[in-house]
């Protein structure tokens, strides 16, 4: 089997890995014991991250075409490779701490979120608190201020001043006002049957004066 054909497995694992990463951090692990070694690997997969070395060919091949491209040039000596598919900052934050501690190990560049980077870039977003630690802050700048509110409530209820809340609830008595005064409302409306009885007066009027007129020819 042709040596292409073994290799390109490898090629398409690389490839499959950095496709859909939100980092990639190359670095340069020449000097590092097997104990430090086995303590970055189990660190790295703890957080969630792949860690393996490559053939500096082999990610050439994988990286053309993608965003990792701009990694080319940094493959030069043995090259180890950190991909994370959750955490963007992960990578550099693990390996940028664990540099401190193990000289030997040397961040050599990286592809964060599609942007590339240089070894103090990537040394710089290693600075950026994870994910669990932004969202922690953010609880916490938002249970602030109900913290205050209610501790500025508590002492006001210790002070008394809690009761002078129930003041305006004794104005309310003015609004039964105007029910007591509706009452008058219906009065006018019986007035005009009352002056209807006149009315009727000159109806019976023209009765009485009729009886003169029959008894004018009796007297004849």
């Amino acid at each position: 089997m042709a040596k292409v054909e073994l290799k390109k497995p490898i090629v398409d694992e690389i490839a499959a890995a950095v496709k859909d990463a939100q980092s990639v951090v190359l670095v340069d692990y020449r000097g590092l014991t097997v104990e430090q070694d086995t303590q970055l690997r189990k660190t790295l997969r703890e957080a969630g991250i792949t860690y393996k070395v490559y053939k500096n060919t082999l990610m050439n091949f994988a990286f053309k075409g993608t965003d990792c491209e701009a990694l080319l040039p940094y493959l030069e000596g043995p090259s180890a490779v950190a991909i994370s598919t959750e955490d963007a900052t992960a990578p550099a934050r693990v390996l940028c701490k664990f540099a401190k501690t193990a000289d030997a190990l040397e961040v050599k560049g990286g592809i964060v979120e599609g942007i590339a980077y240089d070894a103090k870039g990537i040394e710089n977003i290693s600075k950026i608190p994870s994910r669990e630690e932004l969202l922690s802050k953010l609880l916490g700048s938002i249970q602030s201020p109900i913290t205050n509110f209610a501790r500025v409530m508590n002492q006001l209820a210790e002070k008394g001043g809690a009761s002078g809340c129930e003041a305006p609830a004794k104005e309310e008595a003015p609004a039964e006002a105007p029910v007591e005064e509706a009452a008058p409302a219906e009065a006018p409306a019986e007035a005009p049957a009352e002056e209807a009885a006149p009315a009727e007066a000159p109806a019976e009027a023209p009765a009485e004066e009729a009886a003169p007129a029959e008894e004018a020819p009796a007297a004849e």
